[in-house]
């Protein structure tokens, strides 16, 4: 299947659905937490699949593979706001936040180093 929009990329697919993930999950964070971890956690969340968006629309694969770099520093500090929530709310289950943020970082390095290849090859 050819690649007709950034919305037909598993990357970005996974990425949404870890974005549900974190919403839900968060909801089990305490109210006091409203202004700290809950908001950085969605706001990162919410970067990783908008940045994979944004840089499929510029058009010029220099500026795709910027904002996939983007992205996949946008899901470092998801991860690391889950390591801080887990050390913080060990009954708070993050299975499955946990394998999808892995997924999507590999396939995040593996489309940068695919596109950043592309790059070297197309000058």
């Amino acid at each position: 299947m050819k690649v007709q929009s950034y919305k037909d990329l598993i990357v970005w697919q996974k990425s949404i659905e870890l974005v549900k993930e974190i919403y839900t999950m968060t909801k089990e964070l305490p109210t006091e937490e409203q202004f700290g971890l809950t908001s950085q956690m969605r706001r990162a969340s919410i970067s990783i699949p908008s940045n994979i968006a944004e840089g499929y629309k510029r058009r010029r694969l220099g500026e795709y593979i910027r904002f996939l770099c983007i992205s996949d520093a946008s899901a470092a500090e998801l991860e690391t706001q889950i390591i801080i929530s887990k050390s913080l709310y060990p009954n708070i289950n993050f299975f499955k936040i946990d394998n999808l943020l892995l997924e999507i970082q590999k396939m995040l390095a593996a489309v940068i180093k695919k596109m950043e290849i592309k790059l070297k090859t197309n000058r």
